[in-house]
């Protein structure tokens, strides 16, 4: 099953992979790994999910923008193999950043949603090792930012 039918079976879409904002590769294959530059929770160039955890978004939001940056980093990796997904062999890492205020300490809660999803998406293969923390600010002020390394044949 290509990875567009599984996300579709759990009732999302596959977007677009977004080009870059600046100077740099929205990913680049290097050995037997793909490094997936940091995605935001824009889909398919619509902005959502603007603003900080523990200010004026829920933790249900930041989970849904954390959902939001795993879609664009399957459709980064989906690029990266020109759909071939049997190229894939797992989800290595995941690292996450939450705009946040300086006393919210939900930081893993709110990346579950893209954690929860690769897994959804990608079985065995999507369990990953992580990291999830804060930053006062993070780039156009969208919620959360998260990059990933795949390892690929």
């Amino acid at each position: 099953m290509s990875i567009k039918t599984k996300v579709e079976a759990l009732g999302y879409e596959l977007p677009g992979a977004a080009a870059p904002a600046a100077n740099y590769v929205p990913y680049v294959i290097s050995g037997s790994q793909i490094f997936v530059a940091g995605q935001i929770p824009f889909l398919n160039g619509e902005k959502m999910h603007m603003g900080r955890l523990g200010e004026n978004l829920s933790i249900e939001q930041g989970i849904e923008a954390a959902r939001a940056c795993a879609l664009n980093i399957l459709a980064q990796a989906n690029e990266a193999v020109e759909g071939d997904w049997s190229r894939i062999v797992k989800l290595v890492k995941l690292g996450a950043f939450v705009n946040c205020t300086p006393d919210f300490y939900d930081h893993p809660k709110v990346v579950n949603g893209a954690s929860d999803l690769m897994v959804e998406v990608m079985g065995d293969a999507g369990k990953h090792a992580r990291f999830a923390v804060g930053a006062p600010s993070l780039p156009l002020g969208v919620a959360v930012e998260i990059d990933a390394i795949f390892e690929i044949k």
